[in-house]
């Protein structure tokens, strides 16, 4: 599978999970505003980064607070821990910012 559409898959499945679960989001297309994607790169942990590149969407966010990328939430998902990952308890009224890059398809 070539990185765009496993981007755009990935990118699904957070919203989808975040939108089945009621919870608050904004998403933000790095492509279309230089300064989001900046801040993006400069708020990713530099053990985040990949030896080659930028780090691929979709990065996670609390406020300005960085959470993860897509492994970091799967790996909550599978340990049923999501909404902590997420920074919320059972009721979910924070809002989460959820990185994400605009593809030809959408």
């Amino acid at each position: 599978m070539s990185t765009r559409p496993r981007v755009k898959k990935r990118q699904q499945a957070v919203v989808g999970f975040l939108e089945a679960n009621r919870i608050l989001f904004e998403e933000v297309d790095i492509t279309m505003l230089e300064d989001q994607r900046l801040w993006m790169y400069r708020n990713i942990p530099e053990e985040k980064h990949p030896g080659k590149g930028n780090p691929l969407p979709p990065q996670i966010f609390n406020g300005d607070e960085y959470l993860g990328d897509y492994e970091d939430f799967f790996q909550s998902k599978e340990n049923n821990t999501v909404f902590s990952f997420l920074g919320l308890n059972s009721d979910p009224t924070v809002q989460v910012r959820q990185i994400h890059e605009h593809t030809a398809r959408d």
